[in-house]
């Protein structure tokens, strides 16, 4: 399916000038050549925002289907026309709710969780029964702007040090899970993999 590199550019260009967070250069790249190399063609995604992830992935491959979750109403109707606009209405399937509220049953090879960062563990636990036998989970921000490898000190403000906090609860709670294996890649703001144990 034909696009414009152009307009994948000004799908960036808008997020950076309306200060919505997409994942990036790097770890869309890890992420994308991950997809093709797992063969990966059922995606579950929490946090859409305006469309720019779950585009790149459905971009993959003409056979892959992203399931994507969004609270943010402003940010729903912007992804809703941005899937529209990249002719992917059929591949993309776009839910607008909390993550939390929302209950599925299908199975997907590839969990993606991009989302409120403090709620990481929530969004595991929530949707690891919708994990294939066989699937990954993988999360975005694991390094959080680098704040997560700051000393707690040098942390500019409260709220931040309390995101940080539950973000090295969730490192923790992934590296210790006794069902799951994880690995941390240094790619992009920090993507974690997860896998079942063999």
């Amino acid at each position: 399916m034909d696009y414009s590199v152009n307009d994948i550019n000004a799908l960036k260009e808008y997020a950076t000038i309306n200060n919505i967070p997409i994942m990036q250069d790097e770890g869309i790249d890890f992420l994308t050549t991950f997809i093709m190399k797992k063969q990966i063609k059922n995606i579950l995604e929490v946090g859409t925002a305006i469309g720019y992830s779950a585009i790149m992935m459905a971009k993959t491959s003409n056979d892959i289907h992203v399931t994507t979750i969004e609270r943010d109403e402003t940010r729903y109707m912007e992804a809703l026309k941005n899937i529209k606009k990249f002719n992917l209405e059929d591949r993309i399937t776009l839910i607008f709710n909390d993550a939390l509220n929302v209950n599925l049953e299908e199975d997907f090879d590839l969990i993606f969780i991009d989302a409120a960062k403090g709620k990481n563990k929530d969004f595991f636990e929530h949707f690891e029964k919708n994990l294939a036998i066989n699937g990954y989970i993988i999360t975005d921000n694991m390094y959080f702007h680098g704040y997560v490898e700051m000393n707690e000190e040098e942390i500019p403000s409260k709220n931040i040090q309390g995101i940080v906090r539950k973000i090295k609860d969730y490192t923790y709670f992934l590296e210790n899970h006794m069902l799951y294996k994880t690995t941390i890649y240094k790619v992009g703001d920090g993507v974690a993999v997860t896998e079942r144990r063999g």
